[in-house]
């Protein structure tokens, strides 16, 4: 036990930032050749348009301790993990950029309702309070339920979530350089339908920030470090 946190200070400390020689400059999906980038050094999906969002940021890779203590916060209601993923957070954050809001990825109201509480709403309260920007929960809307995105393919994961969010508070984020935070980054799917939906209502700028993302170099990390709590469901990436 270590400040009211269920792990071990081993596991707690073990998070690594993100690293990777070969990535592109606006996503930062990292790559194991640069070849993969084209002319203008980016990858195919952000060279095509497909990317919503200016840019992506993320503290490190959805893997061992990092993605286990996620399970442990989304699922296991370890809500004592936030402070520290919010300092991670903070880690990741670019010193040179500047925003005027954060709105975190907003869960259908059932899915909240049942799971008791929104964990990307809770590490933007934790960013928040260590930048001093302005946390905006109630700007956007999921408007309807959607399947997990754990359980579709790249395509499906695109189609699932397009049309899905709503700004219900325009004013909020109208002229605004809005940064998008959510726990996980897996395909971008969720993230680009919500920076879709922020632009359309007049949001001047949007960038993304995760606590993780998926390394799509390797395959994906079944076994976790820190084993999600008994029952939980199947704890795939959302984003």
């Amino acid at each position: 036990m270590h400040n009211r946190v269920p792990v071990c200070l081993r596991c707690l400390e073990a998070p690594k930032p993100f690293s990777a020689e070969v990535f592109c400059p606006r996503c930062r999906m990292a790559f194991s050749e640069a070849e993969h980038l084209g002319e203008g050094g980016e990858c195919e999906l952000c060279a095509s348009g497909v990317t919503q969002f200016a840019a992506a940021y993320s503290y490190g890779f959805y893997e061992d301790e990092l993605r286990g203590l996620i399970l442990l916060l989304k699922y296991g209601g370890i809500r004592t993990l936030a402070p520290r993923m919010g300092a991670w957070l903070a880690d990741a954050l670019p010193r040179d950029r500047r925003f005027d809001a954060i709105v975190p990825v907003p869960l259908h109201w059932w899915r909240q309702l049942r799971r008791g509480f929104n964990q990307s709403e809770l590490l933007a309260a934790e960013l928040g309070r260590r930048t001093g920007l302005p946390v905006r929960a109630g700007a956007m809307k999921r408007e309807r339920a959607t399947p997990k995105q754990s359980l579709l393919d790249n395509a499906g994961r695109q189609a699932n979530v397009a049309g899905a969010f709503r700004v219900e508070r325009p004013a909020e984020v109208a002229g605004r350089r809005i940064l998008l935070l959510d726990d996980v980054l897996t395909t971008g799917a969720t993230l680009n339908a919500c920076a879709a939906a922020l632009k359309k209502a007049g949001a001047s700028h949007v960038s993304a920030l995760t606590l993780a993302r998926v390394d799509h170099r390797v395959p994906a990390t079944f076994e976790s470090a820190v084993p999600a709590p008994s029952g939980s469901p199947n704890a795939g990436a959302t984003a």
